[in-house]
């Protein structure tokens, strides 16, 4: 039982590191939701249009 949660606590950070868990968000708000290949186009756009605070 402990193991499980372990497992479940270390595939929880590994999809919030890689972004999974954020296109399963973005998918669950959007009623056409977008293939993931679309949802990178669409999130790159979007970094490049707001920069933040980059350096450069």
């Amino acid at each position: 039982m402990r193991l499980r949660g372990i497992f479940r606590q270390v595939r929880w950070y590994l999809r919030e590191l890689t972004g999974e868990a954020e296109y399963e968000r973005y998918c669950a708000r959007h009623a056409p939701a977008p293939t993931r290949r679309e949802y990178e186009r669409i999130r790159a756009r979007h970094r490049e249009e707001h920069p933040g605070a980059r350096c450069c």
